[in-house]
């Protein structure tokens, strides 16, 4: 995300001066816009204007102050910088309680005229990055509950929705905090199970001295205890779906008596003598690659070929880099609506842990540590020293990787078209996606989540 700032409009109708100006704002880098009347200005600065407002105040028809009410109009975010002759400082303070954004009185030095600029156009740039993450959490809401316009997660999204109608059963392995449950739980919302009961079970939770009876049920007087019927969660599942997280975690002695409920579609309480017939989907979900639990003898592998009809893995989210700036502006957005305060400033702390972090804790660290920036301790790490930026090298560096993923997302993994948008030799091209681990595949829309 971030947002191109770089425009000054300049309004003089003074030639000569304006003429000057411009060229001084041009040699420190500024794109230029300039005009020789404040009607011209308002016609041709949009709401959103990616950059700051140069006025002299005194001219014809319409003055540098008049301008600015008309542009606070139409955005009250921009800095409108007003230039003034000594006569007209007075004004200009007045000015300023009014919501200018700063004034430079005549004569100046360019350099005091630059650095106006240059602390408007980044006020401005923190204005519009923290718009365009308010648009970006309103969007997400229609994604939810799998956010992100990454291929990987375009195709994982595609791939979800055509397995809800096929309704069989599915693996999703995945690091802890990437969302199984929410691909689980959309798995369910797109299909035809959608109106009965999603049943998730932590298997890693499971009391050892009451597994049988929590997850097959059992009739009264089943055991010492038992003074009721209980029904099992396999069979609260019946005509939904049955939910298994950390599946590599079940003990031993279930995963047998599981391996027949999958076989069969069917269930005995304890106690009871008459099996009971099921109609349930099941999706399990790994923190890693199951088959590793099957190697080490830990998980049978009966069972496992049993569960791997389809296989999914859903990527970490330092896997999909392009996805972080979407899915914090939805987890802040809901944080400030739990909190019922408005949404914070994201300063250039907040952006560079965005961009740079590597998000172990995936989805889940993500939405925590937006609930802190909601919350005004964004700048504290978890030892509660304040966090700080680091050398401009490393942060030009995380630029520049973010640069290239933007590139290759937008043209789909194309590398001639990425080169075409970047203009950088093709060596240099391959060098920097050592240098910055970038896998191309990862943005090829023509790939596919394939069976396991």
């Amino acid at each position: 995300m971030p947002v191109s700032v770089n425009q000054v409009a300049f309004i003089d109708d003074d030639d000569v001066l304006r003429d000057a100006n411009v060229q001084t704002l041009q040699l420190a880098g500024f794109e230029v816009l300039a005009f020789d009347s404040a009607e011209t200005a308002v016609a041709a600065v949009p709401a959103d204007f990616p950059g700051v407002v140069v006025s002299d105040i005194r001219m014809p028809r319409m003055d540098g102050r008049q301008l600015f009410r008309r542009l606070k109009e139409q955005d009250p975010d921009l800095p409108v910088i007003l230039i003034t002759g000594h006569a007209d400082v007075s004004e200009a303070v007045e000015a300023l309680h009014d919501g200018v954004y700063d004034f430079v009185a005549k004569p100046y030095a360019p350099e005091r005229l630059v650095s106006s600029v240059r602390r408007a156009i980044e006020k401005r740039r923190l204005v519009l990055e923290n718009r365009e993450l308010r648009t970006l959490a309103a969007q997400a809401q229609g994604d939810w509950p799998l956010i992100g316009q990454t291929p990987v997660m375009e195709r994982l999204r595609a791939t979800l929705r055509q397995l809800a109608s096929a309704d069989v059963d599915v693996l999703l392995e995945g690091e802890t905090g990437v969302g199984k449950e929410l691909a689980a739980r959309a798995l369910h919302a797109w299909g035809r199970r959608r109106d009965r009961e999603f049943v998730a079970v932590d298997c890693a939770a499971l009391p050892a001295g009451a597994l049988d009876s929590e997850l097959f049920g059992h009739e009264l007087g089943a055991f010492s205890g038992a003074v009721r019927q209980r029904t099992g969660r396999i069979q609260q599942a019946d005509r939904g779906t049955l939910f298994l997280d950390e599946i590599e975690t079940l003990a031993p002695e279930a995963q047998g008596k599981f391996l027949r409920v999958l076989e069969e579609r069917e269930v005995t309480p304890l106690g009871s003598n008459r099996a009971q017939t099921l109609d349930l989907r099941v999706v399990a979900a790994a923190k890693g690659n199951l088959a590793d639990a099957v190697a080490a003898g830990t998980f049978r592998q009966d069972l496992f070929h049993r569960l791997d009809v389809v296989r999914i893995r859903i990527p970490p989210l330092r896997e999909r880099r392009e996805d972080v700036p979407l899915l914090f502006a939805h987890f802040l957005a809901r944080a400030c609506e739990r909190l019922d305060g408005p949404p914070p400033i994201v300063d250039d702390q907040v952006r560079w842990r965005l961009h740079n972090h590597d998000w172990p804790g995936n989805v889940r660290e993500l939405g925590h540590y937006a609930q802190r920036v909601a919350l005004g301790l964004a700048d504290q790490t978890s030892s509660g020293a304040p966090e700080e930026l680091p050398p401009l090298p490393e942060r030009v560096a995380t630029y520049e990787a973010h640069v290239i993923r933007e590139a290759l997302a937008g043209c789909d993994g194309d590398v001639r078209k990425a080169l075409e948008v970047l203009r950088i030799p093709r060596k240099t091209f391959y060098d920097k996606l050592d240098r910055h681990d970038i896998d191309v595949a990862a943005y090829r829309t023509s790939s596919r989540v394939r069976p396991g």
